[in-house]
């Protein structure tokens, strides 16, 4: 997370309106999302894959690592979704029976669950360029441009700043037990970790605090303001957008 954060501060796209680079990620999630084809998702991973690392000069490295951390979860979802367990085994694709139950796929199911995962991936890189190219603040200052409750930013504002918050105290726990000899072992390493969260608990309800007093003696009142630098817009950008986003939605059309 907090190289992220430092990414979207210093990246090559950082002088780029946050409004376009919003535009551009929500209507390439939406496309990606409302895909009936494996082509459009495959697309939108490419495009956004060159945006980020060649366009917004960050490191191929750190787009392929964050695309691993969502893929153990797409995979488990998937998975269930591509196998069936059935007493009928008339209708399998791959299958095996045991004990009068079969366990298989089926050519539908594996479809469904192919297309799930690439949508998801597609969509998932979308975020990944907005989070990469754009600073909250600047987010934060579209949304309220675009009339989004100020509870929804506060929200935003406060769960961005509690993750650092969380990651900061957890590494400095894990620290102070790793030169304690906490992980040497599996035993071991299964009661640091249980310590590691009843003290996180504790840690993070007094920083918590801590954050709210400091907000308090800056005259706090209820609503969180954000300077942000005032970005030009380019109508060429905008024409950039239109240029990817309609070839997509024609993919899309064409193969319904």
């Amino acid at each position: 997370m907090i190289d992220i954060d430092s990414y979207a501060y210093s990246n090559n796209l950082k002088t780029v309106h946050p409004a376009e680079k919003l535009l551009f990620a929500m209507m390439t999630m939406v496309v990606c999302l409302t895909a009936p084809t494996v082509i459009t998702p495959l697309i939108v991973l490419a495009l956004m894959a060159g945006g980020i690392v060649i366009k917004a000069g960050i490191p191929a490295r750190v787009f392929v690592k964050l695309m691993l951390v969502p893929l153990s979860f797409l995979l488990i979802g998937v998975l269930t979704i591509a196998f069936s367990v059935s007493t009928n085994p008339l209708g399998f694709w791959l299958a095996q029976t045991m004990y009068g139950l079969t366990v298989g796929i089926r050519y539908p199911d594996l479809n469904t669950a192919v297309h799930l995962f690439l949508r998801s991936l597609g969509a998932v890189s979308c975020l990944y360029f907005l989070a990469l190219t754009t600073p909250m603040t600047e987010l934060i200052s579209v949304l309220n441009k675009l009339k989004v409750p100020v509870i929804i930013t506060e929200l935003m504002v406060l769960i961005y700043r509690f993750i650092f918050v969380f990651m900061e105290t957890a590494t400095t726990i894990r620290r102070a037990q790793l030169s304690r000899s906490g992980y040497v072992s599996m035993k071991s390493s299964y009661r640091s970790l249980s310590r590691l969260f009843s003290a996180l608990l504790g840690k993070v309800f007094v920083k918590s605090q801590e954050l709210y007093n400091s907000m308090a003696a800056r005259c706090y009142t209820g609503e969180i303001k954000v300077l942000t630098k005032k970005r030009p817009v380019s109508f060429r950008n905008y024409l950039i957008i239109t240029g990817f986003e309609i070839p997509l939605i024609l993919v899309n059309l064409l193969w319904r």
